[in-house]
């Protein structure tokens, strides 16, 4: 969840970037929170799942009610996720929407948990994320760190704490990954990384590092660190593929992706800045390519119904409007049988994928001797 309308300067969700590129932290400081539909709908899916998550636990008389079936469905799984996590646990108590403080580690430093269950022996923090664009892992997770920190301070000698959980609940993604260290663990972290780093960052010191935390930095068009990185694979674009050795086509394929980043930034923002006067050498705003539209739909249609013609394209649903029109349960039931899933096209991933490898016939297996029985 965001840490509030107004973040901290080293917010806990903001933490994978000022934790690995400390002088981040102050470079942003003063840069504007334009805000995006995404957000707002992350906004809308939180509080739909704090409400549900409360009347389960009786903390709230009427359950919430939701008008998109994919966010209403995603939800209520959200809700019931929580709820499996109290399986065996002793007289455990769930905090919802639970605002924590870091401060112990790092400057003025709050967040709030999703869902927080403590009970002696274990603490674990849940977070619903529900972005489809990004896959968040639990393990090694600094803001999920960051709040189980904060959450230990609070119970410290209430609860015997040893066992620490960290969860991602993303349910557009199906992704749901839960990630155990022990206190002493998580305590070290603290003491060696997180409170040397926080200090970095807050004093605006450490050096500039570019790398996938880069992804939601306001400066990220302009950092002059993050463009060295990039213009530093750019230059392999001169030399021809077949030239190039193994393991130089290895370190390019894991940068392809942030270089492609990084180029469709720079065009974004050199747009932005020329809308408001910028000029930069060899190179003008001019109208884009456009495509005829109806002023009138309804007019048109009643215009071609008229003369004795359909209007109307008619085609099925696609799977995904088919699935939002029906509901995940309901779909399955009903079209479940109807669905195949073809083979999809070879890609080449990086080996921390969490999809099974395919096998490729080379060559030598055509010509391998057959293995005898």
């Amino acid at each position: 969840m965001s840490d509030g309308k107004k973040h901290a300067l080293l917010s806990p969700s903001a933490s994978h970037r000022w934790i690995n590129c400390p002088p981040s932290a102050r470079m942003t400081e003063f840069y504007i929170d334009a805000g995006s539909g995404y957000a707002q709908e992350g906004t809308l899916a939180h509080s739909v799942g704090e409400a549900k998550l409360k009347h389960r636990l009786g903390l709230a008389k009427k359950p919430s009610k939701c008008n998109d079936s994919e966010m209403d469905e995603g939800t209520d799984d959200y809700v019931t996720f929580v709820m499996e996590q109290m399986d065996g646990l002793c007289d455990p108590k769930v905090f919802v929407e639970q605002r924590v403080y870091c401060s112990l580690y790092i400057p003025e430093c709050s967040g709030t948990c999703d869902a927080l269950i403590v009970s002696d022996g274990i603490l674990q923090v849940c977070d619903l994320k529900y972005g489809r664009g990004v896959r968040v892992e639990a393990e090694g997770n600094e803001q999920l760190m960051i709040y189980a920190l904060s959450a230990l301070s609070m119970f410290d000698g209430i609860y015997d704490i040893h066992t620490i959980r960290m969860s991602i609940f993303q349910p557009r993604l199906s992704n749901c990954s839960t990630w155990e260290v022990s206190r002493g663990e998580l305590e070290h972290w603290a003491e060696e990384t997180l409170k040397p780093t926080a200090r970095l960052a807050w004093d605006g010191n450490g050096d500039y590092r570019a790398g996938d935390h880069c992804q939601f930095c306001k400066a990220k068009a302009e950092c002059r660190e993050r463009a060295k990185a990039n213009m530093e694979l750019a230059a392999y674009d001169f030399i021809e593929p077949p030239l190039l050795e193994n393991d130089e086509i290895a370190a390019i394929l894991g940068k392809i992706d942030e270089l492609t980043s990084w180029a469709s930034d720079i065009k974004d923002y050199a747009l932005s800045e020329a809308l408001k006067g910028v000029r930069f050498d060899g190179w003008k705003v001019v109208e884009g390519r456009s495509n005829r539209k109806y002023t009138d739909e309804a007019a048109v249609a009643k215009t071609v119904t008229e003369i004795g013609l359909d209007p109307y394209e008619h085609k099925i649903l696609g799977i995904t409007a088919m699935t939002s029109l029906l509901g995940k349960k309901r779909f399955e039931e009903t079209l479940g049988g109807l669905i195949h899933k073809p083979a999809g096209k070879p890609t080449l991933v990086s080996e921390t994928d969490g999809r099974k490898e395919i096998h490729i016939n080379t060559a030598a297996d055509d010509f391998a001797d057959p293995i005898e029985n």
